[in-house]
């Protein structure tokens, strides 16, 4: 069967959205394909910074032919349904219809129509002129003298050339030669732009490949990657030296190159006073350059690992010498800011009010940006107020929080008000991601408490599901309010996650919550900590609805509920097992996980399974009285248990209740779930002997609060009607 090759060349394609339109490419060829009737064996798709190329095996060469039946209206139908079928049918006159006859509608009309198949160089030809004109980059251009004229093609930058050959292995290939502004789709392509400047005339895959790799054009843009790793690894390790790695920087510069050529610059040891991570972002974001470290320990050396396009002649001296004047002006400025962050600001008389507020020490270096944040009224966001009423909140907050978590109330006050501080430095300005981080390491400068430091780092996270939680007391109390004060504050703007769109990031907020509640064994009465943030912001909080009605605590907390779910399923908790324990009103989630796993645990042993049962016979049948409005007593008459089985099981129920009420007291639930699983014989027996639905209907009032007291019992432990089995 023959194959299909394809390659759209252009000016350098952005790096970031290289592997996207690659995917694109293929989805939408074949898909293409697909619909139009034909079918292929495998598509694989490739990418370098000028191409994007798609490989099509075992396309058929020719689409079907298709006869359709299309039934229209009676023969005796009026004119307009007539003409409307036609039109519909593509038929010139009713002549060409045929008539059938139906023995209960009578006689109708049908069109036969019948569609020759296209040959597979028809198909392409067709559909390849809109995929390009249509294609979903982020954006794009016009160029040249016709990007004047209204409809002129818009691409990522300006397409040079097409490549589209068709042909069986053993065949000659064809071109199946398109039109798209001009650029006709040939066989002819071009390598690498400064070593192999000449076009390259290609039948097929296999050859279009090995023509590109001898123009130094590595097509496989995995390979690309495989060769800047390992040779990195290789250069730094030649040099006594260890790669620091980065997945996302390796994405990125493969992405940069055709003919990655793996060089090493250096910068003066005196740039090596800044943090690792200053020097790290500064040569990542600046120059697309990896860092090393000695292979022994942790801090960087004064080696880095570029990337270059060109194989030089002179082994790479002058790409280097670029490179390098590069790092050195942008550590220079690193240094800077570094030294700058530790100095006096030069308006401390303005702050003195701050300072007062938030009980700051403008001797402190740390201590006066923050007093600067708040004196600039900085927002945070418009119906939320300044980043220094935040602040305010989120002390108050933590405040009451540091109750629940034992952390030092002191300590916690003054992380609280030091976390934020460093979004005033200049290190945080030229490298947003390191917030928190340079406040950890400032706060070390300036001889804060160990706890405190690591809580204006640690307040942030965890940043998702696979980032580290707090560990320390004081860490937990200021990321559990920081959170919590998002959290309520878009809540009360009625700023919520609608379907993907989460521009906040509060499904992240939320699942920090939960996992720092969870994995540190943090019990929370959410509904308490909602209430008590809208009692302290009501004065500078614009709320979207009334805080009095209590539909926001509601909501938010089924919010909740719903991250905790997506994380206890992630573990492999079963969902009828969560919704079996999870009510509306619970809110304190670390309860809810314990439950859970002790559910989990017992459900599938024979105590579970007897519980179970017995309680789905009891609760089932009660349940479809009260459907059908039968009396039920308030509460069980011993008076008129008349029969042994319902007097053992009335028995059997109270003392299964007070053992599972004085298990759950001490967060046994496990034993809770065993004392209850007692009343399995007794019910089976209750079942055999007793006939529910009395004559008498006081008796069988009676006899179903009997079965109500069951449906309460167990449902202290959870809601068994919800477990499947």
């Amino acid at each position: 069967m023959p194959d299909l090759l394809l390659e759209l060349r252009s000016e350098e394609i952005p790096a970031r959205m290289q592997r996207k339109a690659a995917g694109d490419l293929k989805k939408l060829v074949t898909d293409a394909l697909v619909e139009a009737g034909l079918s292929y064996e495998g598509a694989r798709e490739y990418w370098t910074p000028r191409r994007l190329t798609l490989d099509i095996r075992g396309l058929t060469a020719r689409s079907a032919d298709v006869r359709e039946e299309r039934k229209g209206p009676r023969t005796d139908a009026n004119e307009k349904a007539i003409e409307g079928f036609l039109r519909g049918a593509g038929l010139a006159s009713i002549s060409e219809a045929q008539v059938q006859s139906d023995p209960k509608k009578g006689d109708f009309y049908v069109a036969i129509i019948s569609k020759p198949g296209r040959s597979a160089e028809e198909i392409v030809a067709a559909v390849m002129p809109d995929i390009v004109r249509n294609f979903p980059w982020p954006k794009s251009m016009r160029w040249g003298k016709a990007s004047a004229k209204p409809g002129s093609l818009r691409w990522v930058r300006p397409l040079q050339s097409i490549i589209c050959t068709f042909g069986t292995e053993h065949e000659e290939t064809v071109v199946i030669p398109f039109e798209i502004d001009g650029i006709v789709a040939s066989n002819v392509t071009y390598g690498h732009r400064f070593h192999a400047p000449d076009a390259i005339t290609v039948k097929r895959f296999e050859d279009y490949v090995s023509s590109l790799e001898k123009a130094k054009v590595v097509l496989d843009a995995e390979r690309r990657k495989d060769i800047i790793l390992h040779d990195a690894r290789d250069i730094a390790f030649a040099n006594g030296l260890e790669l620091v790695e980065d997945e996302g920087l390796l994405e990125e510069v493969s992405g940069l190159v055709e003919w990655p050529q793996v060089l090493m610059g250096s910068f003066e040891e005196d740039y090596l006073s800044i943090p690792s991570e200053i020097i790290r972002l500064t040569i990542k974001t600046n120059q697309k350059c990896f860092v090393t470290r000695p292979q022994v320990g942790e801090t960087l050396s004064n080696r880095f690992i570029l990337i270059s396009n060109i194989q030089a002649t002179d082994g790479g001296k002058e790409i280097i010498h670029g490179n390098g004047k590069v790092v050195r002006a942008r550590l220079s400025d690193a240094l800077h800011f570094w030294k700058r962050d530790q100095g006096d600001l030069p308006d401390l008389e303005t702050l003195e009010a701050a300072a007062a507020k938030f009980g700051l020490d403008l001797k402190k270096p740390l201590d006066q940006r923050m007093a600067k944040l708040d004196a600039l009224g900085v927002t945070f966001h418009a119906k939320l107020g300044s980043q220094g009423e935040r602040v305010t909140r989120i002390r108050a907050l933590a405040a009451e929080l540091a109750k629940i978590t034992g952390a030092d109330p002191a300590l916690v006050d003054r992380a609280v008000v030091l976390a934020k501080a460093d979004l005033r430095t200049e290190a945080v300005g030229e490298f947003p991601e390191l917030q928190g981080l340079m406040g950890r390491k400032y706060a070390v400068l300036q001889d804060e408490n160990a706890s405190v430091a690591a809580a204006i780092e640690d307040h942030y996270k965890p940043q998702g599901p696979s980032d580290r939680v707090p560990e320390d007391k004081v860490a937990i109390t200021v990321a559990l309010a920081d959170k919590l004060d998002t959290l309520v504050g878009f809540w009360a703007m009625d700023e919520k996650p609608t379907g993907s769109k989460d521009p906040f990031a509060l499904r992240r907020a939320a699942l920090g919550v939960v996992r720092i509640l969870l994995e540190r064994g943090v019990r929370l009465p959410l509904l308490e900590v909602i209430e008590a943030w809208i009692e302290n912001a009501t004065e500078e909080v614009t709320f979207a609805r009334s805080p009095a009605s209590g539909e926001l605590e509601i909501d938010l907390l089924a919010f909740f509920h719903d991250r905790l779910k997506v994380y206890l399923r992630d573990l492999g908790a079963r969902h009828d097992l969560i919704d079996a324990v999870l009510t509306p009103e619970t809110d304190d989630l670390l309860m809810i996980a314990r439950r859970v796993e002790a559910l989990t645990a017992f459900i599938t042993s024979e105590d579970g399974k007897n519980l179970l049962a017995g309680t789905k016979r009891a609760t089932q049948l009660l349940a479809a009285e009260e459907k059908k409005g039968t009396v039920v007593a308030d509460s069980v008459s011993e008076a008129l248990l008349k029969l042994d089985a319902e007097k053992h099981l009335f028995a059997a129920v109270k003392a299964a209740s007070a053992e599972a009420s004085e298990a759950i007291a001490k967060e046994d639930f496990r034993s809770a779930m065993a004392a209850l699983s007692k009343l399995r014989a007794p019910v089976d027996r209750f079942f055999e002997d007793v006939l529910v639905n009395d004559e008498d209907a006081a008796i069988r009032a009676n006899r179903l609060a009997l079965l109500r007291l069951i449906r309460e019992a167990t449902g202290t432990v959870a809601d068994f009607s919800k477990i499947a089995g």
